[in-house]
């Protein structure tokens, strides 16, 4: 199989193989045919192919974004604007994937990125609590369970053909702490470099978001 063809098998089947802690739900889009026609689209269009790639990796999927169209960082609008993948979801952006796309054009655009890189998350199922968007981290009972899961969806992507050498983990704090952890144990990377989470820029340094911006082309041109 090709790398598209890996992606989506593993993105289809994708289960999460333990009880969740009370009033947390799972965010699991990928059994919708409107999301796997999206996302057989999108990875047919920039991943058919066997090239190797670096691994960029978010936190869980949130509603707005990888939770409607099933592609990480990809709300309906980017999705269709910067991807031209034409969708029938409600046409609502994610700050996050507002972000991404402004950084992904100032690399160089969706396919010169696509083809270099891959982007998913440290847990590829999201989770929803009272409504809200829950990160794997912030329910104790959730972050000690998840971990086996998370192993076990990092080893089935890491044969797709990702690069060892680097990592960038998407997010400073927890996400880096858990990924790092992980990895000490399991020797995935050489390294992991952190990046600033894109939420957090667009919600609290959206005056800087050009300097994140630069920070993030910067740390990706530094591989080639």
């Amino acid at each position: 199989m090709n790398f598209a063809e890996n992606i989506t098998t593993f993105l289809f089947t994708l289960h999460l193989p333990f009880d969740l802690p009370k009033d947390v739900e799972v965010l699991d889009v990928h059994r919708s045919a409107e999301v796997q026609n999206a996302c057989a689209s999108f990875y047919q269009k920039f991943y058919s192919d066997s090239n190797h790639r670096h691994l960029l990796m978010g936190i869980n999927p949130g509603r707005f974004g990888g939770g409607i169209t099933g592609i990480p960082f990809t709300d309906p609008i980017r999705l269709e604007k910067d991807c031209g993948i034409t969708n029938g979801f409600q046409k609502k952006q994610e700050l996050s994937s507002v972000f991404m796309y402004e950084m992904i054009n100032a690399y160089g655009g969706a396919e010169l990125f696509y083809k270099r890189f891959y982007i998913t998350a440290v847990s590829p199922l999201g989770f929803v609590k009272n409504g809200r968007n829950l990160n794997y981290y912030d329910d104790k009972i959730l972050a000690k369970k998840i971990a086996p899961f998370v192993v076990s969806c990092m080893e089935q992507q890491l044969r797709f053909g990702i690069s060892s050498d680097c990592c960038f983990c998407i997010g400073e704090g927890e996400n880096l702490k858990f990924l790092t952890a992980l990895n000490k144990k399991h020797q995935w990377f050489d390294k992991i470099v952190p990046l600033p989470h894109p939420r957090f820029v667009m919600q609290y340094r959206l005056r800087h978001k050009h300097d994140y911006i630069n920070q993030y082309t910067k740390a990706l041109t530094s591989l080639q």
